[in-house]
C-alpha cells in the first residue's frame, strides 16, 4: 500500500490499547470459554475486516474484542482462579507441545467451576467451525459499481461472408 499525504493514519492514542499479559498456556486454558464469551465481538471485528478490507476502519471493533477478553479474564480470576491456574499449569508442564489430552481431570474441574459460577458451558467439538449468521448494527459497505468498458472491436455484421476453413475444421463433427 502506498502512503501519500492524503492517506489517513490513526493517531498513537487511538492505536494504544492495553494488552492481555498472559502466558501461552494460560491463553490455551481459557481459549474455548473466551471464544464463546466474546463471540459477538469477535464476529463483528472479523466481519468489519472482511467487508471493509482496511484495518484502520476497524480499530474500535478491535478494542471491543480486547475489552471483552479483559472482562472475561477478570471474571474468571474472581470466580475460578485456583481451578484455572491448576489447569494452565497442567497444560504447561504435562507435555512439550501443551496438549490438552494429559489434563482432562483438571479440565473437568475447571469447566464445572466456569459453568457453575459464570453460566458458561464449554463449547462442543466443532462449535467454532459451524457456519453462523451474525447480525450487525453497522451499515453495509457501499457496493463498488462494475466498470463497463466499451467494446474496442465491434463484432462482424451478421451478413459478413464466412468461408470454410482452408484446411478443414478442427470440429469436423459439427459440420
Amino acid at each position: 500500500m502506498v502512503v501519500t499525504k492524503d492517506t489517513f493514519l490513526p493517531t498513537e492514542e487511538e492505536l494504544t490499547v492495553p494488552e492481555i499479559n498472559l502466558s501461552g498456556p494460560a491463553l490455551r486454558a481459557g481459549a474455548f470459554h473466551l471464544g464463546k464469551y466474546c463471540e459477538a465481538q469477535n464476529n463483528e471485528f472479523m466481519l468489519c475486516r472482511q467487508e471493509l478490507d482496511d484495518p484502520r476502519a476497524c480499530i474500535n471493533e478491535g478494542k471491543a474484542v480486547t475489552n471483552c477478553a479483559f472482562e472475561f479474564f477478570r471474571k474468571l480470576k474472581k470466580t475460578c482462579a485456583q481451578e484455572f491456574t491448576q489447569y494452565a499449569n497442567c497444560i504447561d508442564k504435562s507435555s512439550g507441545d501443551m496438549d490438552f489430552k494429559h489434563c482432562r481431570k483438571t479440565q473437568g474441574v475447571y469447566d464445572k467451576c466456569v459453568l457453575d459460577n459464570m453460566q458458561l458451558e464449554r463449547p462442543d467439538y466443532g462449535y467454532f467451525c459451524r457456519a453462523k449468521v451474525h447480525a450487525t448494527e453497522r451499515p453495509p459497505p457501499p457496493k463498488k459499481e462494475k466498470v463497463v468498458y466499451p467494446d474496442a472491436t465491434p463484432g462482424l455484421p451478421e451478413d459478413y461472408p464466412r468461408p470454410e476453413a482452408k484446411y478443414g475444421s478442427r470440429f469436423h463433427w459439427l459440420n
